[in-house]
């Protein structure tokens, strides 16, 4: 799953390396995030024509979405906080997130994820009620050539008909991250001490989209649904390492670049 990521990157940066066309900084930066969490402003990259423009072509756009996806017939945001993730296995079939697969697709650029290690033994003392919930050893996992994390993702709009059209809230739009399973072959980089590769982190990982799909992905015009799917392929093996970091991140409200740290090894009494 995706829980929480760290997206510390400046937006002339990612409109560069997104090849932007249209972004208006909005009247506060944002300042970098080292621990984004549910429900908070994520920067998103999607191609959709301009509001109030004559030429109806797609333009590729820096956004800020909110983090968590309210289908558009919902009739109240509630709820928002638990799809943060949509499953690439299902996300064309699902009755929350198949129209925006096949219109509404976007990119939320990320330095990489966290993750909790639960293990296999521990999990299974858990569930048969013999032991308490472990502290938990927290992972970064990120490309291992410093590139930019792109995850694949969808957005969505949603009318709040409380309000009156002219309410700067009247009009909400959310994102999800898309999900799939976590790579059993060796991290490019792995800890001394510790997961080997990402399956022995967390059997899910969001789905990271490597440069060659990113126009495809963004496409609108792409509507096939098998065509679409066939997008959701994991990306080559090799690619990330995982690190150790400290506890602090279980915190949400700890935000900082020494979340990102690399730990020696695991903390003391947690997992690993």
């Amino acid at each position: 799953m995706c829980g929480r990521y760290a997206s510390s990157r400046r937006p002339e940066d990612l409109a560069a390396t997104f090849e932007i066309e249209k972004y208006e900084a909005p009247e506060e930066e944002f300042a970098p995030d080292f621990n984004v969490a549910p429900t908070k402003e994520v920067y998103a990259v999607l191609d959709r024509p301009l509001k109030d423009a004559d030429d109806p072509r797609p333009v590729r756009q820096l956004r800020t979405l909110k983090w968590g996806l309210v289908p558009s017939w919902s009739k109240t945001p509630e709820g928002a906080a638990r799809m943060i993730n949509a499953r690439a296995e299902t996300v064309h079939e699902k009755p929350s997130y198949r129209r925006a697969f096949t219109s509404r697709r976007c990119l939320l650029p990320a330095d990489g994820y966290y993750e909790w290690v639960t293990a296999p033994d521990e999990r299974q003392l858990e569930v048969e009620g013999k032991k308490k919930r472990p502290r938990k050893q927290p992972y970064f996992v990120t490309p291992a050539d410093g590139s930019v994390f792109a995850m694949a993702g969808l957005y969505e709009f949603w009318r709040d008909k409380t309000l009156p059209d002219e309410h700067p809230l009247a009009w909400w739009v959310t994102c999800t991250v898309i999900t799939t399973e976590a790579e059993t072959a060796p991290l490019a980089v792995a800890p001394e001490e510790g997961p080997r590769a990402l399956a022995d982190i967390h059997p899910r990982m969001p789905l990271m989209l490597t440069p060659d799909r990113w126009d495809a992905w963004l496409d609108p015009a792409r509507t096939d649904v098998e065509e679409l799917r066939t997008l959701l392929e994991p990306p080559p093996h090799g690619l990330m390492r995982a690190y150790p970091v400290s506890t602090a991140v279980s915190n949400v409200r700890n935000n900082g670049p020494e979340l990102l740290k690399e730990l020696d090894g695991p903390e003391e009494g947690t997992l690993f």
